[in-house]
């Protein structure tokens, strides 16, 4: 759609003071803005391989959240490093983090058998070698193979 159609259909159809300001409708934009963005990029996988990269912390309030960012290989062979989400947990638990994982790649229509990377930092709820989460994804996806975190390395 041009420019000058958008001016047209809202200057017909919106009243002159709106503004958009107001939080509640800043909240429904930039959440709507985010699932264009992650379609987009799930789209963009397609039904390729990936690479999960996890972090997990604890925000201002307390509260445990992870963070995913999936690395992949696009169309045109660049390597893309893109961010899909963050999601509270109840805990940074090892076992509680791979449910997690799943649960957003299923959401997104991805598959645990698709990744054929993993990156954590060294803690040892992340690369622990008998209940570490890359431990219990290596289980699951023998593919899916661990790359410590290079930022974590210096």
């Amino acid at each position: 759609m041009e420019r000058e159609d958008v001016q047209r259909v809202v200057g017909k159809n919106a009243p002159k003071n709106l503004q958009l300001t107001s939080p509640m409708i800043q909240r429904d934009l930039v959440h709507a803005m985010a699932c264009e963005t992650t379609k987009r990029i799930i789209a963009d996988i397609g039904n390729d391989f990936f690479c999960i990269l996890v972090d997990e912390t604890r925000d201002i309030s307390m509260k445990e959240q992870m963070a995913i960012v999936l690395r992949y290989v696009n169309s045109d062979g660049v390597v893309m490093e893109r961010f899909l989400c963050t999601s509270h947990v109840p805990n940074t638990k090892a076992l509680t983090l791979k449910k997690e994982i799943e649960a957003m790649l299923l959401k997104h229509g991805l598959s645990m058998s698709m990744i054929r990377g993993q990156g954590y930092d060294g803690a040892s709820n992340m690369k622990g070698e008998i209940n570490g989460l890359k431990t219990l994804i290596l289980g699951e996806n023998s593919f899916a193979y661990y790359v410590h975190c290079f930022a974590h390395q210096l």
